[in-house]
């Protein structure tokens, strides 16, 4: 009997195994080992790159643009209709 599906055959690696607790964490950044002084990072420098990117909005969720109503804050949606 064929198998359906194509690319079934593939195995990912380290698939179904449990994860090594020996292996080093790569900083998130630049990918060398993480330091306990700055985990999950290896430096002071990617913490701040990875800090600057939250602050400039480069981990924010797409999603449709909320419409800015200036002094409705605290109204709820039965109020503004």
């Amino acid at each position: 009997m064929a198998r359906q599906g194509g690319g079934g055959d593939r195995v990912t690696p380290g698939a179904g195994k449990p994860a090594d607790p020996k292996a080093v964490p790569r900083c998130p950044v630049c990918g060398k080992p993480a330091v306990q002084a700055h985990r999950p990072f290896c430096s002071k420098r990617c913490a701040d790159v990875d800090l600057g990117r939250w602050l400039k909005g480069g981990y924010a969720v797409p999603g449709d643009p909320v419409a800015k109503i200036d002094g409705e804050l605290g109204k709820s949606d039965d109020e503004l209709e």
